[in-house]
């Protein structure tokens, strides 16, 4: 993607900025670092921060009291993972990877900041830049929220980087975006035997083996067919040894749905199979539902404004599919209309994959296109 040469010096500054971001990457709720690093470039730029009650993330703002509101978010967490990408920049913090690119949002949404710094005269109204912390874990939305910075918002835009699409393409879709995220656990409590003696028992591995195949039919039984959603176990445990059942077994997995509706039947159903289960096996199954963001939902007008833009920025737009993904992104769009947008990020590795790698050609024309598209959409409502 070209970038012309008057843009040049900053392109470089928020690659070298991404980089170091990358370098030094920080779980949800521990960014201090990273909001430091953000906080001085904000301040070299006169960019003003909000003075909100977070522990980590800030929010930045440019323009003017009068006028209409818009909102531009990113984040800046990373995840548990060992980094075995190869890049010259890879993390020097064990275990902590920015394996999902929060570095390259975070990094694009500054170079916006100060893109919009340049022209903040002549803005017909504010535009506030989210750098959010805790996206991995769900929490950092509704503590952002908490404090009130999204008030008299009209709209938010919110981007992330998609290895399924080569750079240079923006897309996005009207509707469910993202999956809505549950977690659950699952304890069976039988009673402990000999394994040569499981009659004098009440073996939960067996029990736990029936479940898994039982809790398979929530969707595939309770559901049309075209209703997108997904039921995953992913974590087995019971037993110690080969020759004795044990007392219990443990699962974990998550359900992805795209509605609130078919969200609600399958933790529903759940309950209801699982205290079947437990009365048909004369045992104890205790459920941990643990609900996180619920599905992404674009605003359709919104969507179709920001595909608009991206040609400006040197963009193809594209309609995409949506995603079993989830996002936090989802809270936002509780409280007012958004489209979120995912940008090509050249792949080959899959997100939180620990030789996840980003193509920094992206980085500089999403700084841009994010700049131009709250512009436009300041301009747009500046004359409702």
């Amino acid at each position: 993607m070209k970038i012309a040469a008057e843009q040049r010096p900053l392109a470089d500054f928020i690659q070298t900025f991404r980089q170091e971001l990358h370098r030094y990457p920080e779980l949800s709720n521990q960014e201090f670092e990273t909001t430091a690093r953000l906080r001085a470039v904000l301040d070299e730029h006169q960019i003003r921060i909000l003075n909100l009650p977070l522990a980590t993330g800030l929010v930045a703002e440019v323009g003017k009291p009068e006028g209409p509101l818009v909102v531009l978010r990113s984040d800046i967490d990373a995840l548990p993972i060992s980094e075995k990408s190869g890049v010259a920049f890879s993390s020097e913090n064990p275990g902590v990877m920015h394996a999902c690119g929060h570095d390259f949002h975070a990094s694009a949404a500054l170079g916006a900041a100060i893109l919009l710094k340049r022209n903040e005269t002549s803005l017909p109204g504010r535009i506030r830049i989210l750098f959010q912390a805790a996206e991995e874990i769900g929490l950092g939305a509704p503590a952002l929220l908490a404090t009130g910075a999204l008030n008299n918002a009209s709209v938010i835009f919110g981007i992330h980087n998609d290895p399924t699409l080569p750079v240079g393409v923006v897309g996005s879709k009207a509707g469910p975006l993202t999956a809505g995220v549950d977690r659950f656990t699952i304890t069976v409590t039988g009673n402990g035997s000999h394994a040569a003696r499981p009659h004098d028992g009440n073996d939960p591995i067996v029990i736990a083996g029936q479940l898994i195949g039982a809790l398979q039919t929530v969707i595939a039984r309770n559901l049309p067919s075209a209703e997108n959603a997904v039921l995953s176990i992913t974590q087995i445990h019971s037993g110690t040894t080969w020759n004795v059942i044990p007392d219990s077994a443990w699962l974990e997995g998550t359900v992805r749905t795209f509605s609130q509706s078919a969200r609600e039947l399958i933790e529903r159903r759940f309950r209801e199979l699982l205290n079947g289960f437990g009365t048909a096996f004369a045992a104890e199954i205790a459920l941990d539902w643990q609900a996180g963001p619920p599905s992404v939902i674009n605003d359709e007008a919104w969507v179709d404004f920001a595909l608009e833009q991206a040609p400006a920025a040197g963009f193809e737009a594209r309609r995409v599919a949506a995603s079993p993904i989830g996002e936090d992104f989802a809270f936002y769009q509780q409280q007012l209309p958004g489209a979120f947008l995912m940008i090509g990020s050249g792949g080959p590795f899959a997100l939180h994959h620990p030789e996840f790698r980003v193509d920094d050609r992206a980085l500089f024309p999403t700084a841009d296109y994010l700049a131009n598209l709250a512009v436009k959409a300041l301009e747009q409502l500046a004359q409702r």
